[in-house]
């Protein structure tokens, strides 16, 4: 893809200005404001930069190879520069491609049984493990927000927040419906069985205002029930706030009644929040033919199947033949392929706003 010029002089001219300003600004929210912007703008310049001495350079050395004196140095470096470029205008155009402003954010992960009884919530209890682990090895927080547990282990439902950089950019793709295939526990006859979960992942933004009226919520408290183990409270401090507008209903069940308030509120500010994102997601969606995934929680996006000891991806038709491994966390693989299908989307965009 060539990059026209003067969208890539563009991005040099407002990230010089933005610099500028910062140097003469002196109110507190706009120096915020300015850094942020420049923290953003910073690697797509580096990148353009990069991109334009090596175009230099290019043209510096197809004037040496010209010479016939200078030819036969010259043309080794031409040819290996000519192998770099196309790599470095492809990183320059995916930074600037259309992205996902939360992409760097922290998250709320959301993990529920579906179908399947006391097998469905064993199942969720083992993508809430292989998430966990993998937020681990990447070195994100995880503290659980609320817990229901199955009366055969596993959970009905968990929901925590995965604090980190790049959380969100990383597990986006995951919100749908995860199916197994495996012979349960409880099954004399060795028979397959198929159980479901669903999973939501929302970013966690914390400078979005989301104006929240007070005529427009509930606030109940009450007392915790089921076997939820430590993140369950004895006391009657659990808080469930319910939004009318939307139907939204959110729970903390912490220690503390006034920890349970914020973290409900909090929640629930995600939740109005991915509402909106959803809503321009879908907008978008409708002018793209395909894409890696609507959205849409109702969608069935991977199987992973026990007795073949293989996950599919369902959206890009990827199969993995690592069940295991994945399970234990080491999920790259299936989430490197979604991302790059997805930069192959924003590309597609672009080349189009490009005009081919």
């Amino acid at each position: 893809m060539r990059l026209p010029q003067a969208r890539l002089d563009q991005v040099l001219d407002r990230f010089h200005e933005v610099e500028a300003r910062m140097g003469a600004a002196s109110d507190g929210a706009e120096i915020v404001r300015l850094s942020k912007e420049h923290a953003e703008l910073k690697p797509v310049a580096d990148a353009v930069q990069g991109l334009a001495r090596a175009r230099a350079e290019m043209a510096d050395l197809e004037v040496m190879a010209a010479d016939p004196e200078m030819a036969e140095m010259a043309a080794e470096e031409l040819q290996a520069l000519k192998d770099r470029l196309p790599e470095l205008e492809r990183e320059v155009a995916l930074l600037l491609a259309p992205r996902d402003a939360d992409e760097n954010a922290s998250a709320v992960l959301e993990v529920r049984a579906g179908t399947g009884g006391d097998e469905a919530a064993l199942f969720a209890g083992d993508l809430f493990r292989m998430y966990s682990r993998y937020a681990s090895t990447r070195g994100w927080r995880v503290e659980v927000d609320s817990a229901t547990e199955g009366e055969a282990g596993g959970y009905k439902e968990i929901i925590a927040t995965v604090t980190g950089e790049g959380v969100f950019g990383r597990l986006k793709f995951e919100s749908g419906v995860h199916r197994v295939q495996r012979v349960p526990a409880t099954e004399t006859q060795g028979r397959i069985h198929t159980s479901a979960a669903t999973v939501a992942v929302l970013p966690e933004v914390e400078d979005v205002e989301i104006e929240i009226l007070d005529k427009d919520i509930r606030i109940d408290t009450f007392r915790a029930s089921g076997s939820g183990g430590q993140h369950v409270n004895k006391t009657d401090s659990a808080v469930r706030i319910t939004h009318f507008p939307s139907g939204i209903m959110v729970t903390s069940s912490e220690k503390s009644q006034h920890v349970n308030r914020d973290k409900a509120m909090k929640n629930l500010r995600v939740r109005l929040y991915d509402m909106q994102r959803q809503a321009k997601d879908q907008a978008r969606s409708d002018a793209r033919k395909s894409q890696v995934g609507s959205g849409d929680r109702s969608e069935r996006i991977r199987t992973y199947n026990f007795p073949q000891g293989r996950v599919t991806d369902h959206r890009i038709g990827l199969t993995l033949h690592s069940l295991p491994q994945i399970l234990e966390g080491d999920i790259d693989p299936m989430l490197n392929a979604l991302i790059a299908e997805d930069q192959a989307a924003r590309l597609a965009d672009l080349e189009a706003e490009f005009g081919g």
